[in-house]
């Protein structure tokens, strides 16, 4: 068992991480939940796997629990899925005071989060993610949010859940394509604060060589993000630099409509590109880039796309990032160290492109 707190007040919480937690979920409930009623919302994929499996083990702990599903994809993280999730919450006779978890994975978690933090003006609520991704970063911290029209995340909310309960056998499930996804995310934290975790993962053959140590890895990535978190949970400061990669890959992920890349290939690829035109810039230490480029290729993980960055601009200029006009790119000065720059909109063309060339 691995147990990480996060500390932030009174929005403080755990962290549990074992294979094979899942089956005491109720247990863990317990800790921190005595009323009865129980609202369960996942997707579509997870409940077919896991769904009737989590409600029996609530029902074996006391709870009453209810079920709400929605169609699983990052396409269906949106304000339809959202207003219906709203309903059905309502009709499982949820009220304040009651608990949600949000089973799944980032998609789930972003989505049922946010409809905690604004149903009935806030419930508690768990987190339990079931993808490689969730587990190690969108699961901690307390980021919620839904997909607008006009970009990824543009509306959301800080809520922290009251506890996240990590299961790696849950991996198991997953599609290859999935934990490499996922795997973009571990590599970010190497990148940014870590540089012998970096040489950890980079030591490795390859995903299935790392799955040998799933925990550790899933157990760092978190101690990392805590850290981080526990120093700027509002996203002001220090907590950017969780968006190495980012800015450029929400806008890859945009521009295709959600449809080409997963969100940490989009991610893979914003690393990559944002490292090289650090080393153009002379922010980023000159050879950096091609570590990037080892470590993305050896967990079979894209590092460039023939979309133009010109065409991203306009894009990035809508980012939930853009503070007053101002964006905040995440550039490595070395493996483990970042630099935040601040670039003005006006600027971005010229500054981006013109490097670029």
């Amino acid at each position: 068992m691995e147990k990480l707190h996060i500390n932030l007040d009174e929005r403080s919480y755990d962290i549990f991480i074992e294979k094979g937690i899942f089956e005491e979920v109720g247990k863990y409930v317990s800790k921190i939940y005595k009323k009865k009623k129980i609202v369960v919302v996942t997707d579509t994929n997870v409940d077919k796997l896991y769904g009737d499996k989590l409600l029996k083990n609530l029902q074996n702990s006391g709870y009453i629990p209810s079920k709400v599903v929605f169609d699983a994809g990052e396409e269906n993280k949106n304000f339809d899925t959202l207003t219906k999730v709203y309903e059905k919450i309502i009709d499982s006779g949820i009220k304040r005071g009651d608990l949600l978890i949000a089973f799944g994975g980032g998609v789930v978690g972003d989505l049922a989060g946010f409809a905690a933090s604004t149903i009935y003006r806030g419930i508690d609520f768990i987190q339990i993610p079931t993808t490689l991704l969730a587990q190690v970063d969108s699961s901690v911290g307390g980021k919620v949010a839904v997909d607008t029209s006009r970009g990824k995340n543009l509306v959301g909310s800080f809520y922290q859940p009251k506890m996240v309960i990590i299961d790696p056998d849950l991996l198991k499930t997953l599609g290859e394509r999935e934990m490499r996804s996922g795997m973009a995310e571990v590599i970010k934290y190497g990148a940014i604060y870590d540089n012998e975790f970096f040489d950890f993962l980079m030591e490795k053959d390859g995903l299935k060589s790392s799955m040998e140590d799933i925990e550790k890895i899933i157990k760092k990535c978190c101690e990392i993000k805590a850290k981080i978190v526990e120093i700027d949970e509002m996203d002001l400061g220090l907590r950017m630099i969780l968006n190495f990669g980012h800015t450029l890959g929400h806008a890859i992920e945009k521009y295709y409509d959600y449809t080409k890349y997963t969100h940490g290939e989009a991610i893979s690829i914003g690393m990559y590109e944002i490292t090289r035109l650090g080393e153009r810039l002379g922010i980023t230490k000159m050879g950096e880039s091609e570590k990037i480029k080892e470590i993305l290729k050896k967990y079979e993980l894209p590092i460039e796309d023939k979309v133009k960055l010109e065409d991203l601009i306009e894009i990035m200029k809508s980012d939930k990032k853009n503070i007053s006009g101002i964006l905040n790119f995440i550039f490595l000065s070395e493996i483990g160290k970042v630099e935040v720059k601040k670039i003005a909109e006006e600027e971005i063309t010229k500054k981006l492109c013109k490097e670029k060339k």
